[in-house]
């Protein structure tokens, strides 16, 4: 299947997304905020810039779009243009992401994971329960929590 429109409006569409700021990041920022935390940004020294460090608890969280970073939830679907391009793309970002948590967790930070779809079309109850459980992590002990939706997950 060949696409609708052209390379130069394709080129402009794809360098509008956001690699950072975007709108499930700032929700959760807020949120923090909200509570009272205190928190970095996109920190250059540490792998990865992760999207927010909370360095007073030795956690960062890591906000991650479901198709870019290949999480097999129902919001995941690959393209059918450029099928070898778009493989090899979100594979490399998955082995990526793999590798700075690997180096994140060596360097003793605690870490979460958000995927965009413990987000997406929530209810206000359901995204408060969220946030509750992401307070609980950040002061509790645990190492490492990921919050995804309720979406039924895919195999690769």
């Amino acid at each position: 299947m060949s696409d609708i429109v052209d390379s130069q409006t394709r080129s402009r569409m794809m360098s509008g997304i956001r690699g950072k700021n975007t709108k499930p990041e700032l929700v959760i920022r807020s949120a923090l905020h909200g509570l009272g935390f205190r928190f970095r940004l996109h920190r250059k020294d540490l792998p990865g810039r992760p999207d927010i460090v909370l360095p007073r608890y030795q956690a960062v969280i890591q906000i991650n779009g479901c198709f870019w970073h290949g999480h097999m939830c129902a919001l995941f679907k690959w393209p059918n243009t450029r099928e070898e391009f778009w493989k090899t793309k979100i594979h490399g970002n998955m082995e990526r992401d793999k590798r700075n948590l690997a180096l994140l967790a060596e360097n003793n930070w605690r870490i979460c994971v958000i995927w965009e779809c413990a987000l997406r079309s929530k209810s206000s109850e359901q995204v408060a329960n969220l946030l509750s459980d992401l307070e609980a992590w950040i002061k509790g002990p645990a190492e490492y929590a990921e919050f995804s939706g309720s979406f039924p997950t895919r195999s690769q």
